[in-house]
C-alpha cells in the first residue's frame, strides 16, 4: 500500500453494493470505502448478489467491510455469541469475495460477567476464525470502542491484553475510531494529544493499524459518548486530524468518514481530510 493515506468513507449502497456504493464515492470524492454486507443492527446472513460482488471486487477500489454492531464475543448471552461467530464467518466470507482489505469488528462488553472471563471467552471463539482466513483474504480490524459500561477495549492501552488474548495473531489489525478514542480519555486535541496516542498504538502493536475511523466528537475528551460529529466541527478539531494523518504509525493507513449528514456534508470532509492531508 502506498506511504500516501487515502481519503474515504462508509458509503450508502442503494441500488446495489457496487452499483450504489462506487456512485456515492464518486460523488463524494473518496479514494476508498467501507461498507455493511450485513444489517448492522441484524444477525440475518444474506448472500448478496454476485454480480454486484463481482463488479466492487473488480473494481480494485480499496474496500473494508464493517461487520454488524451487534457482533459480541464478550457476552454472557450464548445467543449472542453463537451469533456473533456465524456473523463474523459469513462476513469475512463475504469480504474475501469482494477482495476487500479488512473487516471491522467492535471490541465487545463484557457486560455482567468478569472481563477475565469475557476476554477469555474472546479467546476461545475469535482465535478459531483468525486462524481461518485464507492467506488472500482479509485482516479482521479490532475496533476499540468509547469507554461506556463494560466495554472490553476503549483506550489504546486496552489494545494490549486484548490482542495478547488472542496470541498476537498476525492477522488481527487494528481499526482507530477518533471520536471513541476522544471519549475513552485520548485528548486528541490537546496540543501534541493526537501524535502521543498514535506513539502508544505504535508502541503496543506496531504495524497493526490498518484503518482510521476519521470522526469528530460532538462531545468533551472523556465523555465516554460515541456521538460522531463532522471534521473541524466537533471538540477535535482539524488540527488534530492533520496531527494524525502526518504521522508514521498511520503511513498508508486509510481515513474513512463516518461522519453526520448526507453527499453534501461527506464531501466537504473527504476534501478537507484531503485539504489536510496534502497540505
Amino acid at each position: 500500500m502506498s506511504a500516501t493515506s487515502l481519503i474515504g468513507g462508509h458509503v450508502f449502497v442503494a441500488g446495489g453494493l457496487a452499483t450504489g456504493g462506487l456512485k456515492y464515492m464518486a460523488d463524494i470524492g473518496a479514494e476508498m470505502i467501507q461498507v455493511f454486507v450485513t444489517n448492522p443492527r441484524g444477525w440475518a446472513l444474506p448472500e448478496g448478489k454476485p454480480d454486484q460482488d463481482a463488479k466492487l471486487a473488480e473494481s480494485g477500489v480499496p474496500t473494508f467491510v464493517h461487520a454488524s454492531y451487534l457482533v459480541n464475543f464478550g457476552s454472557p448471552n450464548e445467543e449472542t455469541l453463537a451469533h456473533s461467530v456465524a456473523v463474523i464467518r459469513h462476513t469475512l466470507r463475504r469480504a474475501a469475495t469482494l477482495r476487500a482489505k479488512g473487516v471491522v469488528v467492535h471490541t465487545g462488553s463484557a457486560v455482567t460477567q468478569s472481563h477475565d472471563d469475557a476476554l477469555r471467552q474472546v479467546r476461545e471463539h475469535l482465535l478459531p476464525l483468525l486462524d481461518e482466513i485464507p492467506d488472500d483474504g482479509p485482516d479482521l480490524l479490532l475496533e476499540p470502542m468509547a469507554g461506556q459500561g463494560a466495554m472490553l477495549c476503549a483506550t489504546v492501552e486496552d489494545l494490549e491484553p486484548y490482542l495478547a488474548s488472542l496470541d498476537w495473531h498476525p492477522r488481527a489489525g487494528v481499526c482507530l475510531d477518533t471520536c471513541h478514542a476522544f471519549a475513552a480519555g485520548h485528548d486528541l486535541a490537546a496540543a501534541g494529544g493526537a501524535a502521543r496516542t498514535l506513539d502508544t498504538l505504535h508502541r503496543i502493536a506496531p504495524g497493526r493499524l490498518k484503518l482510521v475511523h476519521a470522526n469528530d466528537s460532538k462531545d468533551l475528551c472523556g465523555s465516554k459518548k460515541d456521538r460522531h460529529e463532522n471534521i473541524g466541527a466537533g471538540h477535535i478539531g482539524a488540527q488534530a486530524f492533520a496531527e494524525l494523518l502526518h504521522h508514521r504509525a498511520a503511513a498508508g493507513v486509510p481515513f474513512c468518514i463516518e461522519t453526520p449528514g448526507k453527499a453534501d456534508k461527506h464531501r466537504e470532509d473527504v476534501a478537507l481530510l484531503k485539504k489536510l492531508r496534502d497540505g
